[in-house]
């Protein structure tokens, strides 16, 4: 099943692939079964969707996008978009992620995809992963069917994960704890998982579960695509067993929160279009705040109107970027809500909205001895946070 609404005159289209974890045995496949049951089954889907942020029809919430022909495509096979097994003895479910991105493009290509121009596969947290999976698949698709006009690109929102060491190792029990490359390593077997053949043939055989992680299978792409992703991701901390609950953070914490986001800006700095705020949160394409968010003062639908605008130029002449028109967008601020413009935090326990300084304080930040590891005056490096600099 799909959602989708159409724009007769426009001839760009935006697919989005949803999100939200996935399951990688029957123990912990059964478990989302019972009390995610809508991340399992379409039996309870609504018969209609509101879209929001980059799916919205509002101009005022989704300045480039507000026109386009949208699809939505709901999360139900709980296989971060890849897998291709159909239900049988030894396996109670059937986990159909990159088939099913291949059914919805079939039928849609009889609704119009056939005059279009451009096709931007988006989504975030798993559907984010889903992109960088299968947006060369759906270019060859088209291709095969075709539709050689249609500019095919992939816009992925926090599904950039790192498999780096957890900061307290865990056990692999359930997707929580686990850490990020033992669970794709079981899913992807679980799932019969499949990658893009240009990304498989970079790694031994049974060594494909490098191909979900951004940094890894990215060189490895045709399509332009462009990285969303916070420095301070919420799910990579979980996944890393980093727990910012109520208690202020230990100092080897903090470190390695504050390394994370080292390594993650790294990892991102030879991606063309990026848009990496130093903020802690998850997903953020589909949310209404999300023209708010700024980095360097460049808000993320103008960089993606920049993108768009340097991938039409650059069909004409030679890869020159548009002054005034960033598209490598990263914070270099060293701790998560440097930047102003993040989404507000609110204090866990009391629901109370924090604002940056508050937070810190509430992570355990000593501001005296970060101001003369800085070797600043305290009061200096108080001004520096709250203004994000």
């Amino acid at each position: 099943s799909y959602y989708l609404k159409e724009s007769k005159g426009s001839r760009r289209w935006l697919l989005f692939l949803e999100g939200g974890w996935y399951c990688f045995n029957r123990e912990n496949c059964d478990t989302r079964y019972d009390t995610m049951r809508r991340l399992m089954s379409s039996r309870e889907w609504p018969a209609t969707r509101v879209g929001t942020g980059i799916l919205s029809s509002q101009p005022e919430e989704n300045p480039h996008w507000w026109n386009a022909n949208m699809v939505f495509i709901p999360y139900c096979s709980s296989d971060v978009w890849s897998g291709a097994s159909s239900k049988s003895e030894k396996n109670e479910y059937a986990f159909m992620g990159a088939l099913i991105i291949q059914e919805v493009i079939k039928e849609l290509v009889g609704k119009g995809l056939s005059t279009a121009k451009v096709l931007l596969l988006a989504g975030s947290s798993a559907g984010g992963t889903g992109v960088l999976l299968n947006v060369d698949r759906v270019a060859e698709q088209l291709e095969e069917m075709g539709y050689q006009g249609i500019q095919v690109r992939g816009l992925a929102d926090s599904g950039w994960f790192l498999d780096n060491k957890q900061y307290r190792r865990t056990d692999c029990i359930d997707t929580i704890t686990c850490a990020p490359t033992e669970a794709i390593r079981r899913g992807i077997r679980y799932w019969n998982g499949i990658v893009p053949k240009r990304c498989k043939l970079q790694f031994k055989e049974g060594e494909e579960w490098n191909c979900f992680f951004g940094y890894k299978i990215y060189p490895t792409l045709r399509c332009p695509v462009f990285v969303v992703q916070w420095l301070f991701d919420e799910a990579q901390l979980t996944v890393d067993n980093v727990h910012l609950t109520g208690q202020p953070v230990q100092e080897g914490q903090w470190l390695y929160i504050q390394n994370l986001g080292r390594e993650l800006r790294n990892t991102l700095k030879d991606v063309t279009a990026s848009f990496a705020p130093a903020c802690l949160s998850h997903e953020i394409i589909t949310r209404n705040h999300w023209t708010d968010i700024q980095v360097k003062g460049t808000s993320l639908p103008r960089a993606l109107h920049c993108w768009d605008r340097s991938l039409h130029e650059s069909n004409k002449n030679g890869k020159v970027p548009l002054k005034g028109c960033p598209i490598h967008l990263i914070d270099s601020c060293p701790w998560p809500h440097c930047n102003p413009s993040c989404p507000t935090i609110r204090d866990q326990f009391t629901g109370q909205e924090m604002n940056v300084i508050q937070f810190l304080m509430h992570m355990g930040f000593d501001v005296q001895k970060m101001a003369q590891q800085q070797g600043l005056e305290p009061s200096k490096l108080l001004g520096m946070l709250s203004s994000g600099n």
